[in-house]
């Protein structure tokens, strides 16, 4: 099983394929993981797997990744892991696609090093709405409840700070609508529609960001091969 250490962090993940990178951010709140792939409308290890070099990961206390928790922890410390498995890898440049919490992982990354993300695809992003915040608060207690009963070293005093880090934020929690306006890497953003991954916050960042494309219809079966073939012909259009 493929995996790399850094420091007391473990983070597992997969390849496949061939071509220029595509780098996988997983739906599942903060179990994302490669497992909720297979839960999603359709799969992009499966459906782009044959055109890209596809890096799908656990993030980190999720499926078999593993990482101590800090008080201080926040985005940061995911689009750092993100950074180290692009160079663990020798990739210097690669497209991101991210389900659920991977739209502000996808943000992140592109915040942090711009040079080394070609293009993303935002698959119905999380975000505020004004109204669920205490959806996300729960989400995280869940997850952090679970966690506690393996961790006893992991202390509430760090996982409360950890959540305000993580959702007390506004838009997509992790960076500003300037940074999105300012943003010149290409984005395919696909509409989100439930309390999690509300609409406003799909058609705002297509409005806000300079390069981007909103896909309104992606999960339904009828229109998924269309989707998919979207998807796969906007990224190899900005691949090199």
């Amino acid at each position: 099983m493929p995996s790399f250490d850094r420091d007391d962090v473990s983070i597992y993940y997969e390849e496949y394929g061939e071509g220029f990178p595509l780098l996988l951010f997983a739906p599942g709140g903060m179990r994302s993981s490669i497992a909720h792939w297979g839960q999603s409308p359709w799969n992009p290890i499966e459906e782009l797997a044959s055109d890209f070099r596809v890096i799908a990961m656990d993030q980190r206390n999720a499926g078999r990744s593993r990482a101590p928790v800090a008080a201080a922890d926040g985005w940061h410390v995911y689009t750092a892991d993100h950074l180290a498995l692009l160079d663990h890898l020798g990739i210097e440049r690669c497209h991101v696609l991210g389900g659920c919490i991977g739209g502000p992982y996808c943000f992140g990354l592109m915040q942090a090093a711009p040079e080394r993300v070609a293009a993303a695809v935002l698959q119905q992003s999380i975000g505020s709405s004004g109204d669920n915040r205490q959806a996300f608060y729960q989400m995280f207690d869940g997850w952090a409840e679970e966690l506690e009963k393996s961790r006893p070293e992991v202390t509430e005093a760090a996982l409360r700070s950890f959540r305000s880090n993580m959702y007390d934020g506004d838009f997509v929690f992790n960076v500003s609508r300037d940074f999105v306006r300012e943003c010149q890497i290409p984005m395919l953003v696909l509409l989100g529609d439930d309390l999690y991954h509300p609409s406003e916050t799909s058609r705002e960042i297509a409005r806000l960001a300079p390069d981007a494309e909103l896909v309104e219809r992606w999960k339904e079966p009828e229109v998924v091969a269309d989707a998919v073939r979207r998807v796969r012909e906007f990224l190899q259009r900005h691949s090199g």
